[in-house]
């Protein structure tokens, strides 16, 4: 088997690795298909019911990532970042949608959605990965203030910049890290072709621990750790979600330039980043009083809910992208 998959090249094994996910992941449908014909023969308690919710939903939420990543591997590298400018629009679209913004802040959203965005993805198809890093968090927060003092409203002019910047940095800059892992070069010659593995690496990964954590929660009987943020979060299940992610990434080594101590490694700090960004992001919504980004039943920015689903993402990505970079020496 193993000298069957070194025989193909590296795009063949990148076809074949999606060939099997989304069997997988047909395979699971289809279960609970069956699982839900069940249920309406025979119903069982409540609580059964909303098991088999979470689960369409997680697994829902699964193909949609998993489609979208085939999407970008399959369009190439300039249609791959495109593809992610897209949706951090939407996702920066969501948060502003559901943050309140003033007259004076016309200036400023113009040049967030239809200058800096733009900007900052041409940065990364072009590969100016030096500019790319501190485009956003020197020259935009520098910037984005100097709009917003020009309109002559000072009216909580800190709260409002510090949302307007959060969200650019959230759903922009972070989401900009993820179509940037298909451009590392690393010293490995034989990985050349394969960088499609550590976008699925990296979205395994978080997505393994986000949703062991979710299940472990679940089945615990404590009180939440953090009431006033989240009434889901205990520091059991998180840290179960982390072990998970990280144990999976070690087993994942093959697909990666790493061995599998750094892979694990890697994986640890992927978790760590993306679940307490998440809690982050939660943290947001309680500050603006919503239980999701898109609301269910309003369209209020045509993407309901992605937000929701790429929030982890956004934080794991920039943080993995250079620890990666800087301890492989992988090159722009």
């Amino acid at each position: 088997m193993n000298d069957f998959l070194r025989s193909l090249s590296p795009s063949q094994q990148v076809g074949m690795l999606f060939v099997t996910v989304f069997g997988l992941l047909a395979l699971a449908t289809i279960a609970l298909l069956f699982a839900n014909l069940r249920e309406q023969r025979a119903p069982t308690d409540d609580a059964h019911v909303a098991q088999l919710q979470d689960f369409q939903q997680l697994l829902t939420t699964s193909w949609g990532m998993v489609v979208l990543f085939w999407l970008a591997w399959a369009s190439g590298e300039n249609l791959a970042t495109f593809l992610f400018a897209a949706i951090a629009f939407f996702a920066l679209r969501e948060f502003i949608t559901l943050s309140p913004t003033r007259r004076g802040d016309h200036r400023s959203l113009v040049l967030a959605f239809f200058v800096v965005l733009p900007i900052q993805f041409w940065l990364v198809a072009t590969r100016h990965f030096d500019l790319f890093t501190v485009f956003i968090p020197v020259y935009v927060f520098l910037a984005l203030p100097v709009a917003s003092a020009l309109s002559g409203d000072p009216h909580r002019f800190l709260e409002r910049n510090a949302k307007l910047q959060w969200g650019i940095m959230v759903c922009v800059y972070g989401m900009s890290h993820v179509p940037a892992l298909l451009l590392l070069q690393f010293p490995n010659r034989h990985y050349e072709g394969k960088q499609a593995f550590l976008v699925f690496f990296l979205v395994m990964v978080v997505q393994t621990c986000m949703l062991v954590q979710h299940l472990v929660t679940r089945r615990l009987s404590r009180p939440p750790s953090l009431p006033g943020i989240s009434s889901s979060f205990h520091w059991r299940g998180w840290g179960w979600g982390v072990l998970a992610g990280s144990v999976l990434g070690g087993l994942l080594s093959f697909i990666t330039p790493f061995k599998p101590g750094q892979a694990l490694a890697t994986a640890f700090i992927a978790s760590v980043a993306g679940s307490l960004g998440h809690l982050v992001m939660k943290a947001l919504k309680r500050d603006r009083g919503v239980t999701a980004w898109g609301l269910r039943g309003r369209s209020v920015t045509g993407a309901n809910g992605l937000l929701d689903r790429v929030d982890a993402l956004c934080f794991a990505a920039p943080i993995f992208f250079h620890s990666v970079r800087w301890y492989f020496g992988a090159a722009a």
